[in-house]
């Protein structure tokens, strides 16, 4: 059975059953149908987040299609509750970027999955959209005021660096020509859209903590300069109030359940190789408010999604984990190790012993953090007796518990032994994470310890662009910022065909931007792109939907 049949078996329990479990009282779900409910954030408890327990799911550098991270959170989460704890998994909403082009959806897979699995690789509640909006109503009033008569701030167009953004991966959006038209039609400028999973008001959703610090960051915009040279920020445009009010209820987490019937929430959805990859602050909150132990992910692998989850997203709201999950899988490592995707499913140790310093990679630069980490064998049906072994053994010799993960094919029973040694490794936690660098650091120092601490990098090379835009950045005021690496997820290095682990290189920063609602500096290496393209053969061209309305193709 696909995903999707597997998901649309399980006949799904009412979400006000689901509340119950975690003591949410009826009245205040607000229904989004029978299955799903935004949660309203009075429920946050800030004096139990400090009790709860939070676990952190990464993985090693992923092959392009993932390593079911997801999979693996969904089914910690519920193998922490087979085990008797009181867990909940908070998660990111899927983009329609990868669902339509190669990864797919990300709502889990197999027996670990989110349900209604469809609506929330789709529409969901409408959080993207209300994102997307609110976005967009910016980049209106931008060209508005560069066009207007009276109340003009005399922006120079060139210096212009919002863009709009779309919820889809579309190459031919990336640079643009807007305004055309003549007179009627404004400014002519060069412009181009961002997938909105990179938008800044997606990064500032994720880390705001009310509607008051909302629109509080969403002032704080920068948006380019005057032609005197003076900054212009969304505040300077009266932006601020209508942008929030677009995200009265794209703020509220998103409450689910997995198939096995536990809580699951859902909020946010920024990338991880382009914005900080994690869900929202106030998910995660909510989720240590009404739970004992909390699973949650970060994009890609963790030398993205739990670098920047850990060095901004729990520096901003003052979370620690008391675990870290890394998931690996025997496909990636002997992807690492030199064999060809499409010979990963056959046995291949030598290729897997090649491939092992990509794994003990990121333990390094995770245990850099001072976190107890564990790692999580993805089970997958390919693999044999030889190469579990031979991981197992290796992670033995390194002194790090390993266990197998076979959420997929077992839900919550199959990651039992996962749960029993995460919840081992909370019990050992006795302190908070040591950040990566200081903010009072230089932008520069930071971007170096990050490059050298969790990529293995030699040195940081800026181009003359980028140089000229950091220098301006800092006479802003911005120097001590954290920094948002936007960078492949194919690579510990900024070229994507450098795999295992990369020795004697460096990272090349082509340019920057500046998230100043957000609160973080982006540093674009290599050939990265914020909208991506989708492939010769996208995922779109397997959905489909019948007569009935049964959906298939999609996962």
């Amino acid at each position: 059975m696909t995903d999707l049949q597997i998901a649309q078996s399980i006949e799904a329990k009412h979400i006000r059953e689901i509340a119950s479990k975690v003591d949410i009282p009826e009245e205040v779900l607000e229904y989004y149908g029978s299955n799903k409910a935004k949660l309203p954030l009075s429920l946050i408890d800030s004096d139990q987040v400090t009790k709860s327990n939070l676990i952190l799911v990464t993985a090693i550098t992923p092959t392009p299609a993932g390593e079911g991270k997801t999979t693996v959170s969904i089914g910690l989460g519920d193998g922490l509750n087979y085990i008797g704890k009181k867990a909940l998994t908070v998660i990111r909403e899927p983009s329609l970027g990868p669902v339509f082009g190669i990864k797919g959806g990300a709502a889990g897979g197999g027996h670990s999955q989110v349900i209604p699995m469809a609506d929330i690789n789709l529409h969901f509640t409408g959080d993207f959209n209300a994102v997307e909006k609110a976005n967009n109503l910016l980049a209106a009033l931008i060209d508005n005021n560069i066009q207007a008569k009276t109340g003009n701030l005399g922006i120079d167009p060139r210096t212009v660096l919002w863009k709009r953004c779309m919820d889809m991966n579309d190459r031919g959006l990336r640079n643009i020509i807007a305004a055309l038209g003549g007179k009627a039609g404004g400014i002519p400028r060069e412009t181009g859209f961002n997938i909105t999973a990179a938008s800044e008001i997606m990064a500032i959703l994720c880390l705001s903590n009310d509607f008051e610090d909302l629109q509080q960051r969403i002032g704080n915009i920068y948006i380019g300069d005057t032609f005197e040279g003076k900054p212009v920020f969304a505040r300077d445009l009266k932006a601020e109030g209508a942008m929030a009010v677009l995200l009265k209820d794209a703020i509220k987490p998103n409450l689910v359940q997995t198939l096995e019937g536990n809580p699951a929430i859902i909020h946010g959805g920024p990338f991880a190789n382009i914005a900080q990859g994690t869900n929202s602050v106030l998910a995660t909150r909510m989720g240590l408010s009404l739970a004992d132990y909390v699973v949650t992910e970060a994009g890609f692998g963790a030398d993205l999604g739990a670098e920047k989850f850990l060095n901004i997203k729990c520096r901003a709201a003052g979370l620690s984990p008391k675990a870290v999950v890394l998931v690996a899988t025997i496909r990636a490592l002997k992807y690492h190790g030199g064999k060809p995707l499409a010979e990963l499913t056959k046995e291949d140790t030598g290729a897997l012993k090649a491939g092992l310093p990509n794994l003990e990679r990121h333990l390094k630069s995770l245990q850099s953090f001072g976190i107890p980490v564990v790692v999580a064998l993805n089970n997958f049906t390919t693999d044999t007796d030889a190469e579990r072994q031979l991981l197992m053994e290796h992670c033995a010799s390194l002194g790090v518990p390993v266990e197998l993960s076979d959420g997929w094919s077992d839900g919550g029973k199959g990651c039992a032994a996962l749960a029993e040694a995460v919840a081992k490794a909370v019990s050992q936690c006795t302190t908070t994470f040591n950040p990566t660098y200081q903010l009072e650091d230089t932008p520069r120092v930071k971007m170096e310890k990050i490059c050298r601490t969790i990529y293995g990098a030699e040195n940081v090379i800026l181009s003359n662009k980028a140089s000229r835009q950091l220098k301006r950045f800092e006479s802003l005021g911005y120097g001590n910022l954290p920094i948002c690496m936007a960078k492949t997820q194919k690579s510990l290095s900024d070229d994507e065909k450098k795999l295992g682990r990369p020795e004697n290189f460096d990272i090349h920063i082509r340019e920057f931007e500046i998230a100043a609602g957000a609160g973080f500096i982006v540093p674009i290496a290599g050939n990265i792109l914020r909208m991506p393209g989708l492939p010769s053969s996208p995922a779109s061209e397997r959905i489909s939907i019948d007569k009935a309305g049964n959906i298939s193709g999609l996962f």
